[in-house]
């Protein structure tokens, strides 16, 4: 089955892409979905504007209106994805659609900064704390609960005001202490 694992393109609404990512997140976690559809992602690039002599770097869509899915194409997972509010459809002809090449996908997640998963196999277990290389919690120290090899993904602690809060992430985003 993982060998059908392919990146598919969904059109969505303009200005919906956030959206449409963290409402088929959702989904994908509440139905157990994890096996079939992996990874949801919005192509941004690093913009530079220069205002007032200051450098501001801001995020941009690379494919406004347009959201990259990670998945097994099958009924079910076709269903779940084409009825999320906010998706219009998938990108190919009529209802079927047409995955991404190898290529093209790995050009995409590069200029994002993002290599392919299976680049990084790192060995660590339930309990054992990480440091957080990047996103909303860069530098952050974190207490791994769940490792997801088949993903390239794990499940960690973030103690946030107080409290702990999990986070998923992807393995490129830690290192081990």
């Amino acid at each position: 089955m993982e060998s059908d694992k392919k990146w598919y393109v969904i059109h969505t609404y303009s200005g919906y892409e956030n959206k449409v990512k963290a409402n088929l997140e959702k989904k994908v976690h509440s139905m157990g979905m994890e096996n079939e559809i992996f990874r949801v992602l919005v192509p941004m690039e690093d913009e530079v504007e220069y205002k007032d002599g200051k450098k501001k770097i801001s995020k941009k869509k690379v494919f406004p209106g347009y959201v990259l899915v990670e998945m097994t194409v099958n009924d079910r997972s076709w269903y779940v994805v084409r009825n999320t509010p906010g998706v219009t459809g998938f990108v190919g002809s009529g209802s079927k659609p047409i995955p991404l090449t190898q290529s093209e996908a790995k050009n995409i997640l590069k200029s994002m900064g993002m290599e392919e998963v299976k680049a990084k196999k790192i060995d660590v277990q339930p309990q054992e704390v990480v440091r957080i290389t990047s996103g909303a919690f860069e530098n952050w120290t974190a207490t791994v609960t769940d490792v997801y090899p088949d993903r390239g993904k794990l499940k960690v602690l973030v103690n946030m005001f107080g409290r702990e809060t999990p986070v998923e992430l992807d393995y490129t985003q830690i290192d081990k202490l």
